[in-house]
Formats: structure tokens, C-alpha cells, sequence
């Protein structure tokens, strides 16, 4: 298929990649473009910027989750119904997975899926040797597919010199700079970027970065350049069978702004395998929604509302009353925080949480197993069989004093491993997140428990 498409990269995180991403997709709905948006890797903050704000198609791109065709498959599932498609990097242009490989960075993306490639360059404290920072790039993989750059926090009265320096030198086009513009940047904290409902004025802060990039961005251009993206093409791949539809499979999920870290090809998959999906709020719920069959609990930032979600007692005798019926349930990282009978919040105070995982989650103040891994079931579960294999990723400054052994975490190059998730019948819980299609059979063996569970009205 022929799909316009572009991939915003940088040399290192912190260049701008996201401020700018959000501020052509805004520009390009401004002008009546319908623009899909793309993030490559496990981040889950990136494309809230891009749907819940603008309302633009979000998903993420991830090569150490899905091998090549299944990539592209999901690039374009989503792609065919937009005008253009933008997509943001991740890291540095070739960091990938160890921090010593190109698997599974952007530059990896861009050549699975065929895609030019935009280089964002903070320019901040640099001249001419932006020339020479871009021909290294250049040069470091000819395939590299870079075929343009736009310079960030950048003087626009140098700006006319520094684009002559790097077009007279290097076989690349300059689509404009942006200058430094304090009043649009994006705050950040632990966990990344802060989430988008908690950016006062967040609409007018895109509004007012749109419209400078409309004067600085070569627009025209970037449209342009999307539109020489090759033909890319792909196959379904294989999914197991739809569920029997006796009855409807229904599978609550936490969501609200503590649990707000979920992968929408997640939520896609168990539809296309048959499951009703229905949202619940641990936060502002007096109860669960009724007639449920599985409960999903994804991540998000429990420990910043612990207080609130100990002091919503009715909702929690609501969970609790769930789980000693026997209704199934998976729970993730701050999903998994919440099922603890205690956790901490940010200064260290502790409150009551639901309970089913008879341990504290604490505070470490530091980044604890971080990255992708792939997992590996250590027995029978709700998951599927002994030896089952899916691929996930950890990030958290928090920890627990019931990790579960259910499960074994191995990093990529199989050089740290340990042991992780509390799994049996009716249950999988812990902090790692995991991505469905790494192995589709995994969440459907789920989905088949919750249907049983449901028919046996049990």
C-alpha cells in the first residue's frame, strides 16, 4: 500500500522529539490533514499527547515486542485509514535494546517499514558543528534513510547561514528550525513526561506551538517528503481462534488517572478475539461494574492518588469481593501496587490497598529492573502452559516485598534474569507490562478462563 508517512528521530533523548511531534500533528489538523500517530518503543505517555489531546490515532511501534511483519501489520492496520502518518523515535536515532545494538531502535523502524526519516538536532550551544554531528549520522549506516533535519532551539537569525552550511555540504534538506519557546515545554517527572490532563492549558500551549511551527517548519515540505515513502506491504498474522459466543466475554479494565498505561493493540486484540471490554475506575468508583468475567488492572501512577484510592473503601470491598468469588484478573506494575495489602506513596506514607498480594510496595528512589525482557512461564497458569514465552518491559522506582516466582524475567543477551509474577488458575500479577502480541495465545488462554469461569456462573 501506498501510505505518506515520516519518522521524527534524534540523536539522544531530551532533543524535542515529542514537543515537536505534538506540534506537527496539530499543525497538520489545523489544516485538514488526517494524520495518524506512531511511537516507537515500550513509552506509554507519548501517545496520550498524540489521541487523547488531539484526537489523533495513537499506537506503538516495537520491534523487540513483534517481529517485522507483524510490525508493519500494525503500522499499517492503522495507517490505511489516515492521510499521513507521523512517527516518533525513541532515544538516541540508533539506540536499541542493551544499549550496544540497533535492534529495536528507530533506525531499525524506519527500514522495517520502509519510512524517511526527519532528524530533530537540539542545536542548543552548537553552530556549524551541527554539520558535522548530521554527516556522522549520515555515514554511520548508509541505509539510514534520513533524508531531512529540523533544527530545535535554534536563533533564527543564524538559522539562514546554518541551513546554506549543511545543504551546500550534505545530500540532506533543512525543513525549517524551531527557536527555544519556553512557555510550550512539556514538564516532566519520574516516570517521563507528565500525563497530558495534568498540563494546565495544554490546548493552548499546541495551539500556540502550531502556529510558530506554521511560520519556522517547512510543512509543505515535510508533506511532501511523506509522500515518497515507498510501497509497504504486509500479512495478517496468525491469531487464535475467536472465542465461542455463547455469551459475551466481559473483561473490566482499571482506567482513570491512576491506571492509564495500557497499549491499545492490547485492548484491540481481545476484541478481535472476541471479548467485550467495559472501563472501571479504582479512583472515583463506588463499585465494580456488574456481570464481569476478568479484570485487567494496568499500570499508570497508583502512589500519586494512594490516598485517595485507600480512602475509597467502598470500591476496594468492591475488588476484594471480586477476587474471593473467583472472577479472573491480571494486574501490571501499578495495577499490581494496588492489589498489595500496603504501598507507599511518593513520601514514603503507607496505606491500605486491596490486599490480594499479602506484601508492601515501597519507594526505592531509583529505577529498579529496568527495560525490556522476555518472560517465561515456570509452570501451568492462567496464562498457558509451562515454558509459555511472551515479551514485556519493567519501569518503576518502586518495589515489592512479594515479587512472586511464577514467572522468569530474562534481559535481552540473557545476561540478568530473575524471578517475578505471582501466577496460578485465576490469577497473573506483577510489575513487568505485557505486550499481547509478542504471543497472542497467552491473553487468549486468559480471555478462555474468564468464559469458562463466566459459564460456570461460578
Amino acid at each position: 500500500m501506498k501510505l505518506p508517512r515520516v519518522l521524527l528521530a534524534a540523536p539522544a533523548s531530551g532533543s524535542g522529539k515529542t514537543l515537536l511531534t505534538c506540534g506537527i500533528l496539530k499543525a497538520l489538523t489545523n489544516r485538514h490533514r488526517k494524520a495518524a500517530a506512531f511511537k516507537c518503543g515500550p513509552d506509554y505517555i507519548d501517545p496520550m499527547f498524540h489521541s487523547r489531546v488531539m484526537g489523533i490515532s495513537s499506537k506503538n511501534l516495537d520491534l523487540f515486542f513483534t517481529d517485522e511483519n507483524t510490525t508493519r501489520y500494525l503500522f499499517g492496520k492503522e495507517a490505511k485509514n489516515a492521510d499521513i502518518s507521523i512517527l516518533e523515535g525513541v532515544m538516541g536515532f540508533y539506540d536499541g535494546v542493551g544499549g550496544i545494538a540497533t535492534n529495536a531502535s528507530s533506525y531499525e523502524l524506519a527500514k522495517v517499514t520502509n519510512t524517511p526519516v526527519v532528524l530533530i538536532i537540539d542545536t542548543k550551544g552548537m553552530s556549524l558543528s551541527v554539520v558535522a554531528l548530521i554527516q556522522g549520522f549520515l555515514s554511520f549506516r548508509p541505509d539510514c534513510k534520513i533524508k531531512g533535519v529540523i533544527l530545535n532551539r535554534m536563533n533564527g537569525g543564524l538559522y539562514p547561514r546554518i541551513k546554506e552550511e549543511i545543504e551546500k555540504n550534505l545530500p540532506i534538506k533543512v525543513l525549517g528550525y524551531v527557536p527555544f519557546m519556553k512557555e510550550y515545554v512539556i514538564e516532566s517527572r519520574h516516570l517521563g513526561l507528565v500525563a497530558p490532563g495534568e498540563i494546565k492549558d495544554l490546548q493552548r500551549r499546541l495551539d500556540g506551538l502550531a502556529g510558530e511551527m506554521e511560520k519556522t517548519v517547512d510543512m509543505d515540505g515535510l508533506i511532501a517528503l511523506a509522500g515518497e515513502a515507498g510501497e509497504l506491504s504486509w500479512e495478517k498474522p496468525r491469531l487464535p481462534q475467536a472465542l465461542p459466543r455463547e455469551k459475551p466475554v466481559i473483561i473490566g479494565i482499571a482506567r482513570d488517572e491512576a491506571f492509564c498505561f495500557c497499549y491499545r493493540d492490547n485492548l484491540e486484540l481481545m476484541e478481535e478475539m472476541g471479548a467485550e471490554l467495559t472501563f472501571f475506575s479504582p479512583l472515583h468508583g463506588r463499585e465494580l461494574p456488574k456481570g464481569l468475567d476478568g479484570m485487567i488492572f494496568y499500570g499508570g501512577y497508583p502512589e500519586l492518588y494512594a490516598e485517595k484510592l485507600s480512602q475509597n473503601l467502598s470500591f476496594l470491598k468492591s475488588v476484594q469481593k471480586a477476587i474471593e468469588k473467583g472472577i479472573p484478573y491480571l494486574a501490571e506494575c501499578g495495577g499490581f501496587m494496588y492489589l498489595h495489602k500496603q504501598m507507599e506513596d511518593m513520601e514514603g506514607r503507607e496505606y491500605s490497598m486491596v490486599g490480594a498480594i499479602d506484601g508492601k510496595a515501597y519507594q526505592t528512589r531509583g529505577l529498579k529492573r529496568f527495560g525490556y525482557i522476555t518472560l517465561q512461564a515456570g509452570k501451568r497458569q492462567i496464562l498457558g502452559e509451562k515454558g509459555a514465552v511472551c515479551r514485556g518491559h519493567e519501569f518503576h522506582y518502586f518495589d515489592s516485598t512479594a515479587n512472586g516466582e511464577d514467572f522468569l524475567a530474562v534481559k535481552p543477551f540473557g545476561k540478568k534474569s530473575w524471578s517475578c509474577i505471582h501466577a496460578a488458575d485465576g490469577r497473573a500479577v506483577g510489575f513487568p507490562h505485557l505486550y499481547y502480541y509478542s504471543n497472542p495465545e497467552m491473553i487468549y488462554h486468559f480471555l478462555l478462563s474468564c468464559q469458562r469461569r463466566g459459564n460456570n456462573d461460578c
